[in-house]
């Protein structure tokens, strides 16, 4: 089945120029190879508002400010030591994502990728949002962010999405993989839930709270 790029031309390329001594995620890398990804297109992206060191350490759940998010940016957090993008899809990008599910490894997401409320088209709650652990299902690389419709090194047919340079594998604006690329399954939806129309949690969804709210009683 074809792929939306020319998977063995761009591996080549990438491989050359990624260090595999890098390939360890770190948080700081993240931004710092999406920002060489989208050099020159002019594409929104975030990456800040950590939480804070105790709660890394426990797991804690996150609470994600997303009242600044404007379409087509790209929030990045960290949940118990992982990267969690917030993606705020465009009408544009969620009328693209059901024109290529023929080129999609699983398309209706069978596979145990995310919570049952995120096993639709969109793998979301919110239609616009997209809630992702930002870490490559191959080797565990962080993807970076390729929201440019069409770009030049990833072919005329790609939709945007996220592309890992290490080895080639690539996931549309809703985290299903291509076929064809290394990486056996889609991202991992966390577990989240929406406070009010700005506040997200990540880690925690309302199912989690109202039994642990039982068993407080």
């Amino acid at each position: 089945m074809p792929v939306l790029f020319n998977h063995v031309q761009v591996k080549h390329k990438m491989n050359q120029a990624v260090d595999r001594s890098k390939r360890k995620f770190l948080i700081a890398a993240t931004s710092a190879v999406g920002g060489v990804a989208v050099a020159g297109v002019a594409v929104p992206f975030v990456a800040s508002m950590l939480p804070s060191a105790r709660a890394k350490a426990a797991g804690a759940p996150v609470e994600v400010d997303i009242s600044k998010v404007e379409p087509g940016m790209l929030l990045a957090v960290e949940w118990r030591g992982k990267p969690v993008w917030v993606v705020n899809r465009t009408p544009e990008m969620l009328e693209l994502l059901g024109k290529h599910d023929d080129r999609l490894s699983d398309p209706n997401s069978e596979q145990p990728q995310q919570p049952d409320y995120a096993k639709n088209p969109t793998r979301s709650i919110k239609p616009e949002y997209l809630v992702a652990v930002g870490i490559c299902t191959h080797l565990g690389c962080s993807p970076t962010y390729r929201r440019d419709i069409g770009a030049a090194d990833l072919g005329a047919d790609w939709p945007g999405g996220f592309f890992c340079p290490c080895h080639g594998s690539a996931f549309d604006l809703a985290g299903r993989v291509f076929a064809g690329v290394p990486a056996p399954v889609n991202l991992v939806i966390p577990p989240h839930q929406y406070l009010s129309d700005d506040v997200l949690l990540v880690g925690l969804d309302s199912g989690a709270i109202k039994t642990q709210r039982g068993v407080d009683k």
